[in-house]
């Protein structure tokens, strides 16, 4: 099949559109054909080798975490999906290679949904990373409350502008940091957008003079800082972005997966509580192009890489998988 891989730590550069070795559909998994898939900045940060600590490659590297497609093939295990299923997933494993930058992915049910009926695919496929790092964050480490203040960095990103929607749901009032260009896009969301740089703290502190209760940060350093500075007494800080946040008392939190939040954001998004604003798509073969977007950091929502099935390629060759895993 046809994909995107990376051979070695680097740059956009080391990313080829080529052949690349065809998935293996374990028990528990399923075979998605995938319509598309989302880049996340964790995406280049992977490519670079900056989370080489945390998770091991096995080059060559397959990347992508996020998916919306259809399922062909279902494992000897699998209950919960059937062939024709629209799904997207957040399909992380413990290890780098096997990504959803592809024709086919081989999925895990616990990393899976049903697609949002009412979002394009590309949309649906922007959802699972961002949406569940704002869903876990909020709701399970924050656990914000109705008539709260929460100041939310990079309200018009990817799990930012998730995030004030999110937190909106929830009743909580939404201080959210934004370049002024995008200060509209932030009000759309519900949020108070206020302006980077110097005298981010005497913005907020206008807004909100006794403090804020929750701060989201998925910036880091400086925004970090700031956030810690603008807590009230027993305010609640995490981020996403800087492990140092436990100097100032927060949590670091990664994102995992799971099935159940998956479907709860699908549902939020087929009542209209969350969307997904997609910035720009990019054809799979010009997947290098969408991370070099992604790694100037100025993308309001998602940047998305998809994969054209106008030609009659749509359906894997029957038995391909097991007849390999047999043969072996």
């Amino acid at each position: 099949m046809k994909g995107i891989s990376y051979s070695r730590y680097g740059g956009p550069e080391t990313l080829a559109y080529g052949d690349v070795r065809d998935p293996r559909v374990g028990p528990d998994s399923v075979l998605v054909k995938v319509r598309a898939a989302a880049v996340n900045p964790v995406d280049w940060k992977c490519r670079e080798g900056y989370l080489d600590g945390l998770i091991e490659p096995v080059f060559p590297v397959v990347p992508g975490w996020d998916v919306a497609g259809v399922v062909v093939q279902p494992g000897a295990s699998v209950t919960e999906f059937a062939v024709g299923d629209e799904v997207i997933g957040y399909v992380r494993e413990d290890f780098l290679s096997r990504g959803t930058f592809a024709e086919y992915v081989a999925a895990p049910v616990r990393t899976l949904a049903r697609k949002p009926r009412n979002l394009t695919w590309e949309a649906a496929a922007g959802l699972p990373l961002v949406g569940l790092t704002a869903y876990q964050v909020l709701t399970g480490v924050l656990q914000v409350k109705r008539d709260e203040t929460v100041l939310v960095h990079a309200a018009a990103g990817g799990v930012g502008s998730i995030a004030v929607q999110l937190a909106r749901h929830l009743g909580a009032r939404v201080i959210g940091t934004a370049s002024e260009h995008n200060h509209d896009f932030v009000r759309g969301l519900g949020g108070e957008p206020v302006a980077y740089g110097d005298g981010l703290m005497e913005r907020v502190r206008g807004l909100a003079p006794e403090g804020v209760n929750v701060a989201f940060d998925t910036v880091g350093g400086d925004a970090l800082k700031a956030s810690a500075n603008l807590l009230a007494p027993e305010g609640r800080l995490v981020s996403i972005a800087d492990p140092d946040v436990v100097d100032y008392g927060g949590r670091y939190y990664f994102v995992r997966p799971d099935a159940g939040d998956l479907l709860r954001l699908s549902e939020l998004a087929e009542q209209g509580v969350v969307s997904v604003h997609v910035s720009e798509t990019f054809p799979l073969e010009r997947a290098a192009d969408a991370h070099r977007l992604n790694q100037e950091g100025r993308t309001r929502g998602k940047i998305v890489v998809t994969v054209d099935w106008d030609t009659e390629e749509a359906s894997p060759p029957d038995g391909l998988w097991q007849e390999r895993e047999q043969a072996e």
